[in-house]
């Protein structure tokens, strides 16, 4: 077996305040947010859309996103113990020894979180009567950097890691079984920054007429990542054992056939009207 390239035994609390402790999970889920909002807050500078529709919809993603990834976690990993304790799901406390501790929300689910968003961002367009798919098209340029400041939190945490690997990258997980494994968490985290650049570019070079492009492309390059990086990871529940696939990857098929779906039928399907900026300015104005 080749040596690891390196034995991880990081301290996922960054510090404490009043005896609550601050992760760095949690910092770097909210860096995340940040960077993704600035991305898509000079998309709209460059189209000149009054940035206040911007500042309005932070709020609802981001509610969108910690309801849906709890939750999430809650229906599709750990229902049986969750459909006895409903209140964990929504408290950050969990009940030991008969009293309650505070333990943060210890499981989030990305399929739940991007569920989340887009039911929020529909309730978003619905009240400001913007096109949905156009403003679809500008925070999937965003969001793939989210979720991998996500996936750099779960690797502080030294959570959702991978299975053994005889490779000279592998990281042995001091709080587990000292096995040097994959590092899933990274492969991701870069996978979704790469995804980035590829919207990025696709929205600068390619004149798009129809509504739906990146943001289809976005669901198909992101959750086959997903998809295939499941492959490397060690299963995260118990039921998921002698499967063919894990729930991870049976969760991100819908999204993947959504998005080819949207892509070849695009035309037929967004005729929803979507303002321009130009709208936009007006409807300001």
């Amino acid at each position: 077996m080749n040596q690891a390239i390196m034995l991880w035994d990081a301290n996922p609390e960054l510090f404490s305040i009043a005896g609550v402790p601050v992760r760095y999970y949690g910092v770097l889920f909210a860096v995340g947010l940040i960077l993704g909002y600035n991305i898509v807050k000079r998309l709209f500078q460059k189209e000149r859309i009054p940035i206040q529709y911007l500042d309005t919809l932070l709020i609802y993603i981001l509610v969108g996103t910690v309801v849906g990834a709890r939750l999430g976690h809650c229906l599709f990993y750990d229902f049986a113990y969750y459909s006895q304790h409903p209140l964990e799901a929504i408290i950050p406390f969990q009940k030991i020894g008969g009293a309650y501790q505070y333990v943060g929300f210890m499981g989030l689910a990305s399929h739940g979180g991007a569920i989340g968003v887009l039911l929020a961002i529909y309730l978003y367009c619905r009240k400001y009567k913007i096109g949905m798919f156009w403003l679809l098209d500008r925070i999937a340029i965003g969001v793939p950097v989210a979720g991998a400041f996500i996936r750099f939190g779960n690797f502080m945490n030294s959570e959702i890691y991978g299975k053994p690997t005889n490779g000279n990258w592998g990281v042995i997980f001091a709080n587990d079984d000292m096995i040097p494994r994959h590092p899933t968490q990274l492969y991701e985290a870069f996978a979704y920054l790469l995804t980035c650049v590829i919207l990025y570019l696709v929205y600068k070079k390619v004149n798009l007429k129809t509504n739906g492009v990146i943001f289809s492309l976005f669901l198909i390059l992101m959750f086959t990542a997903r998809f295939v990086l499941e492959f490397f990871k060690e299963d995260q529940v118990a039921f998921e054992q002698g499967m063919l696939f894990n729930m991870g990857q049976w969760l991100s098929v819908p999204f993947i056939v959504f998005g080819v779906w949207l892509l070849v039928f695009q035309k037929q399907l967004v005729k929803i009207t979507a303002y321009s900026p130009v709208n936009l300015k007006e409807k300001e104005a």
